[in-house]
């Protein structure tokens, strides 16, 4: 009995062995979007020469234009296959105007940035050409303010320290660099005097940032949120001196809707702080966005959905894009040649073994992608007929028990995947939405129409008398959404919907 249960054990340990490399591969493979795939499938094919491109060419991807859970432990094996930093006060001044700039996020108008571009409302049979283009690199801010340089009247030296001082503005137009965390960090003027070849001085350095601050766009090479708005505050702009006076001393105030207090401090009238508020919220408090190509991201979609003439959804994969894969027979030949030399079989054995589980996995991949997808597609129909107001409420356990595989098969099978579809390109993530119950009449209310209402409620209420959270708790139960205070608080502000007293209007 002692030697079955030894035996029973090294075979269950052996097969866990065998199982756990081809596991963690389907998982990896099921995990990949369809153009990390198709490097995955290159690099194999690099590696392993037992791998070769079958005759058919895989067809040319598409691409759409959009605007930007927990990685799981689990796998289903029964799944289908301005200042000068060095002044530690002014760092400390700095950082909290870096938090004053991050708190007025969306405040100021950005007519001047390029604008998302949702997917076509019509799929049809042809290629979306809008969506076939990746545009070439656009030019640089660096590019864009060497440029101007040249058609300055500069010292060769001075436009050498000009373009010194280029290179040490971020891509947000500031006077600065990103750490491994992409957070901004400020450059002292002394960090670039101490830098340049031969060193210079802090006073020569501060005059040609001063040139460079007069460059396009305006803002630009700024050291601090302040600075910045204070370029581009000129003769031409109205109430000039009022408006130099808020940003300077009343940032704060603006961003908590604290007009009394700044009407106390400067003696405007309100009518005149209202304009001059106007006026600084049609700045730009990052005037090197406009050169960034990160603001629009091009995706491959994973799945397309075309409506049929019956009125329903067909599914495709874009995974025929991909490389086909085929293992040549002589290979296998060569392999079972016992004649052949022992060290080139166990080669062959391991190659072999790994191109069948490669070939396997992305077949998996396949498979369960198509599944999950239709299951979230039967779930999701009004939202694919009449839009996103129309989303149900649905939890990826739904979907696992659907189709009868673990959870976390389905959060690998849907992260980063995309899906193109007649209402525009979304990640099929967005298809999961959490939901309210109403208690008296038992319904489930999808968050985002619980959001879609409270921005609502927002829009219509009287500016003069805005809405408390209390009040907003009340008409949202009226309205039969069952959310309390805390509720309302949290989506406000998840929202970027400002207080009530903040949302006051002051009148004129």
């Amino acid at each position: 009995m002692g030697m079955g249960m030894d035996l029973s054990m090294r075979q269950t340990l052996g097969l866990k062995q065998l199982l756990a490399p081809r596991m963690i591969q389907s998982m990896e493979i099921l995990q990949l979007p369809i153009a990390a795939l198709q490097e995955r499938i290159e690099k194999e094919l690099q590696e392993n020469p037992v791998l070769e491109l079958s005759d058919s060419a895989p067809l040319e991807p598409e691409t759409a234009e959009v605007v930007e859970g927990p990685a799981q432990e689990e796998f289903d094996a029964d799944a289908p296959l301005k200042h000068d930093a060095a002044d530690p006060g002014a760092e400390l001044e700095f950082k909290r105007l870096e938090e004053l700039d991050r708190d007025w996020e969306g405040a100021f108008n950005q007519e001047e940035h390029r604008p998302s571009r949702a997917a076509t409302d019509e799929l049809g049979d042809k290629k979306l050409d809008a969506m076939q283009n990746i545009l070439d690199r656009p030019q640089s801010l660096q590019d864009f303010l060497a440029e101007q340089l040249v058609e300055l009247e500069l010292s060769p030296d001075d436009k050498l320290l000009a373009m010194h001082i280029i290179s040490f503005i971020d891509r947000t137009g500031y006077v600065g660099r990103r750490n491994e965390k992409d957070q901004f960090l400020p450059v002292s003027l002394l960090e670039i005097a101490s830098t340049f070849e031969p060193p210079t001085t802090l006073q020569r350095v501060e005059q040609v940032l001063h040139t460079v601050q007069h460059l396009d766009p305006p803002g630009v090479a700024a050291r601090d949120l302040r600075e910045c708005l204070l370029l581009q505050v000129n003769d031409e702009t109205e109430h000039r001196a009022l408006t130099r006076k808020i940003i300077l001393d009343h940032l704060e105030d603006i961003q908590h809707n604290r007009l009394p207090n700044i009407q106390k401090q400067t003696g405007a009238s309100l009518e005149d702080i209202h304009e001059a508020i106007v006026v600084i919220k049609h700045l730009n408090p990052k005037p090197g966005n406009q050169f960034s190509s990160e603001r629009t991201r091009y995706v491959t979609p994973d799945v397309i959905i075309e409506k049929n003439d019956a009125g329903e959804y067909d599914i495709r994969l874009t995974d025929d894009w991909a490389p086909r894969l085929n293992i040549s027979k002589k290979w296998y030949q060569m392999y079972k040649d016992r004649g052949e030399d022992p060290k080139t079989r166990e080669y062959l054995k391991k190659r072999l073994q790994s191109a069948e589980w490669l070939k396997d996995a992305i077949e998996q991949r396949r498979n369960t992608l198509e599944r999950v997808t239709r299951a979230i597609v039967g779930r999701q129909k009004a939202f694919l007929d009449f839009g996103p107001d129309h989303i149900e409420p649905l939890k990826m356990q739904q979907i696992a028990d659907q189709v009868k595989v673990h959870v976390t098969t389905v959060s690998r099978a849907v992260d980063d995947k995309w899906i193109m579809t007649p209402r525009g390109v979304f990640p099929l993530k967005r298809f999961f939405v959490g939901a309210a119950t109403n208690k008296e009449t038992g319904e489930q209310i999808p968050w985002e129409k619980v959001k879609k209402a409270l921005l609502d409620m927002v829009s219509e209420e009287d500016k003069n008398k805005p809405l408390s959270d209390e009040e907003l708790e009340s008409r949202m139960q009226q309205a039969g959404f069952p959310v309390k205070r805390r509720t309302v608080t949290k989506y406000r502000k998840l929202l970027n919907i400002p207080s009530s007293r903040e949302r006051k209007d002051w009148g004129t």
